[in-house]
């Protein structure tokens, strides 16, 4: 087993990547319109970079991975250069409301809690949550949580769906981000886990193949891109944006592209 798929290399990653981007931090990133949004003279993007393969980054200590790669196509669909600021799962909201980002593109699913501090744009990918645990461990449904220890990234969707199914005795251990919670699963801290089945794949890429098993479904989540309220005018060029590279065939090619090979990479049994 891969010990080192750890906090510490997505941390690591995280701050190289933050030192990279400090100068980001000394202006507002408050662009309310494309029009302001040009005069400014670029997009300053918040993203996840522990979510592989939607956020990670790369060999040069840059943002890469799906996310990435949908900023930087919105960013020359608007006719301006990319900056990416790398955010976490529970900061992301507050760096987007205190324009240290003009947006989010950091796979935040739409929920109605959200819904009412920021505003969505049309969805652009979607991901099944899912209840994710040891093969040997018989986990059919919510109710077989009781008494075992869950894992989850702290305010994530997973978070929200575990707590609102959990049944009483079912001991939530809530992490800083996915990293963690998938090294407490790796190291027996925890039963089972709530991730994105991408997470998963990627757990299971790095263990004996029938090591973990997707137990249940816990939501179907649909990603958007996330602006303040008031940015009317600027998620109707981000839901354009959508509408054209969807029809267009483009966002298919960036899912191919970093989803596609996740799930047909072979694993180390293989």
């Amino acid at each position: 087993m891969d010990r080192n798929f750890s906090r510490r290399a997505f941390n690591g990653a995280l701050a190289a990547t933050a030192l990279g981007s400090l100068s980001l931090f000394a202006g507002a990133a408050g662009a309310q319109t494309v029009e302001e949004l040009k005069k400014k003279g670029k997009l300053t993007v918040g993203m996840l970079v522990d979510f592989p393969p939607y956020g990670i980054t790369n060999t040069q200590n840059l943002p890469d991975g799906y996310d990435a790669d949908v900023a930087k196509l919105l960013a020359k669909d608007l006719g301006v250069p990319v900056d990416i600021v790398p955010v976490t799962g529970p900061n992301r909201i507050p760096f987007l409301l205190t324009n240290k980002v003009d947006m989010l593109i950091a796979s935040l699913a739409i929920t109605p809690e959200r819904a009412k501090q920021v505003l969505f744009s049309k969805p652009y990918s979607a991901a099944s949550i899912v209840l994710y645990g040891p093969t040997k461990t018989s986990i059919k449904g919510p109710e077989d949580l009781k008494t075992l220890r869950v894992g989850v990234a702290r305010a994530s969707t997973q978070d929200v769906a575990v707590t609102k199914i959990a049944p009483e005795g079912t001991q939530i251990r809530r992490f800083d981000d996915d990293a963690s919670a998938m090294q407490a699963l790796l190291s027996g801290q925890v039963d089972a886990i709530g991730c994105s089945i991408t997470v998963a794949a990627q757990i299971a890429k790095r263990v004996p193949a029938g090591t973990y098993e997707n137990k249940f479904q816990l939501v179907q989540q649909n990603m958007a891109v996330a602006l303040r309220p008031g940015q009317d005018e600027l998620v109707q060029a981000v839901n354009a944006f959508v509408e054209r590279n969807t029809a267009n065939g483009e966002l298919n090619k960036l899912y191919r592209k970093w989803l596609c090979l996740l799930y047909t990479s072979p694993s180390p049994r293989d």
